[in-house]
């Protein structure tokens, strides 16, 4: 027996039995299927119920055969971090399946020329509707000019403001920065520290711009600062040099969750207090702070709200549909065990 998926069986009820069942026209269940607002509401119940009792299974290839598209979502990015990717994944398909589409995941290099081919050249050949491009991939010069004359849809997320791409989600992490710098502040700290991610990221700099800014309306404070690469080992060495300072922080602002582990973990190994000694600031909110001991003070950013935006505003383009209204995430600070009053 062929069991390939999608392919429907031999006994399988068929589109033409659904119109039989509900005495209408083959195109007028399709416009169902499509969710198209051309059918009234009594013909709409009428062919749903008629789907109901039958069990029937559109299929995915003759639909897209039928449309002239693939039915597929493609998500693109460089990022190690899997907690971050699990929940973006989670609010596009939240959206994504519920319309009859796919969601089909890209790793892409980063260097500018590279990624430009291979994102083009992975849309091509995957045939995918459109696409949801991730930091730092979103930020590449020249990608969003080249998928436009590929004439591929594609929504972006960012720190930033980019042109070109079919609509950008944005993150206001400047402003988050500063909001961390704050919450130290508020707690009496004035021997701060950074851990800073990749330098040539967009995130990293909005993060370290708006933490800066912030300390330095506050007389005496200092600011020490650490190179880092959003990952842990970077986050342990860049501790192990902090923390071994003649004036050590009292605060440390690691620019991601994951190096925030790092400096947890620095912390443990050389008996420093983790909130008593040292207060850790992380950014991203994930799944990972409440995993820690303490339990991580981080900036929340919505992930799955975010993509689930991204995905309903680029189906809307690729359906020729009203543009959702606009959405704007909300970075927050969420504090927990690991930040507490600067020592005395």
């Amino acid at each position: 027996m062929d069991e390939t998926p999608g392919k429907p069986r031999a006994n399988d009820p068929t589109i033409e039995d659904v119109a039989a069942a509900a005495g209408v026209s083959i195109r007028t269940v399709s416009r169902v299927l499509n969710k198209s607002p051309k059918v009234n509401a009594q013909t709409r119940e009428r062919i749903e119920d008629a789907i109901a009792q039958l069990n029937f299974r559109p299929s995915l290839r003759a639909r897209a055969f039928a449309m002239r598209r693939s039915f597929l979502i493609g998500l693109v990015h460089n990022d190690r971090n899997a907690l971050v990717l699990d929940s973006i994944q989670r609010g596009i398909v939240a959206r994504t399946s519920a319309r009859g589409y796919e969601l089909i995941v890209h790793a892409a290099p980063l260097e500018a020329e590279a990624a430009i081919c291979d994102v083009v050249g992975f849309a091509e050949r995957s045939r995918v509707d459109g696409l949801v491009i991730l930091p730092p991939i979103s930020g590449v010069p020249g990608l969003a000019a080249a998928l436009e004359d590929a004439q591929v849809p594609a929504m972006a997320l960012s720190s930033v403001p980019i042109e070109g791409f079919a609509g950008v989600i944005l993150s206001e992490e400047r402003a988050a920065g500063a909001q961390v710098a704050r919450h130290l502040l508020d707690l009496g700290h004035r021997r701060l520290a950074i851990i800073n991610g990749p330098a040539d990221t967009a995130s990293a700099m909005e993060r370290r711009a708006g933490f800066l800014a912030e300390a330095e309306r506050h007389g005496g404070v200092s600011v020490a600062e650490a190179s880092g690469d959003y990952g842990f080992a970077s986050g342990v060495s860049a501790a192990d040099h902090l923390l071994s300072l003649g004036q050590r922080p009292t605060g440390i602002f690691a620019a991601n969750d994951i190096m925030a582990a790092g400096v947890l973990k620095v912390a443990a190994s050389r008996g420093i207090a983790v909130p008593g000694d040292l207060s850790v600031v992380g950014f991203d909110g994930s799944l990972l702070t409440k995993m820690l001991t303490p339990a991580l003070t981080s900036v929340l950013r919505p992930f799955s709200e975010m993509a689930a935006a991204a995905a309903d505003q680029l189906i809307a383009r690729i359906e020729g549909l009203a543009a959702p209204l606009p959405y704007q995430a909300t970075l927050q600070i969420v504090a927990a065990e690991s930040t507490g009053p600067a020592p005395q």
